[in-house]
């Protein structure tokens, strides 16, 4: 897949970096998870092969999260209002006035909430990898913050987010090298541990006032 033109949303003083693919009848926005980087995705066959189906039938718009991979860096862990307000952004940037959204793991929630205090905004919902709670809002402060600690030491070596992403190639040390690039130009590893808490926050119930 050809690499797309990557360019920049303004969403308050924050930029938001977004790329679009395709030209397909109706455009498709696809909220990441807790990390991301638009162009290392490209870089990796299996989630290029993904975005290059999605692109065969729509116009595709794919976006990185304030403080994630090619966004502005920003200040603890953005709100889901802050984050509705950047998915608007993008789509106002890309001239999208109506789009599915394709909601990725943590992108899930995003999605649900944007579409019910925007449906004039959402055409469509998909939720793929998506939960009702995260694995984090079960533990005990003392495992999270064992888990936490684990994550920081592994983050920027490829070893976390390996299994989790391609797992068909855990032995393969080229892509082991790609995903440590990807780990560390998706987020710091403090930004990592911010994520984690965030969600295990908003699967214990933040975000159901407003439903």
């Amino acid at each position: 897949m050809d690499l797309p033109e990557t360019r920049d949303a303004k969403s308050g003083d924050v930029h938001i970096a977004y790329q679009v693919l395709g030209s397909g009848p109706f455009d498709l926005v696809w909220v990441p998870g807790f990390v991301s980087n638009i162009e290392l995705f490209c870089e990796l066959p299996e989630w290029a092969h993904h975005f290059s189906r999605l692109a065969a039938f729509s116009r595709l718009i794919l976006f990185d999260k304030r403080g994630t991979g090619l966004s502005d860096r920003v200040a603890g862990v953005a709100t889901l209002e802050e984050r509705m307000d950047d998915v608007r952004a993008v789509m106002d940037a890309a001239g999208s006035e109506r789009a599915a959204l394709f909601g990725f793991s943590q992108g899930g929630s995003l999605s649900l909430m944007f579409a019910g205090a925007f449906p004039q905004q959402a055409q469509a919902l998909v939720l793929c990898g998506c939960f009702a709670s995260s694995p984090f809002a079960l533990l005990s402060d003392d495992a999270y913050n064992e888990l936490s600690s684990r994550i920081e030491r592994l983050w920027g070596s490829g070893e976390y987010c390996l299994n989790r992403m391609v797992p068909s190639r855990a032995g393969d040390e080229a892509t082991r090298r790609l995903i440590a690039r990807f780990e560390r130009q998706s987020a710091s590893p403090a930004t990592r541990s911010r994520k984690c808490r965030s969600a295990a926050r908003l699967t214990r119930g933040i975000y159901c006032r407003h439903w």
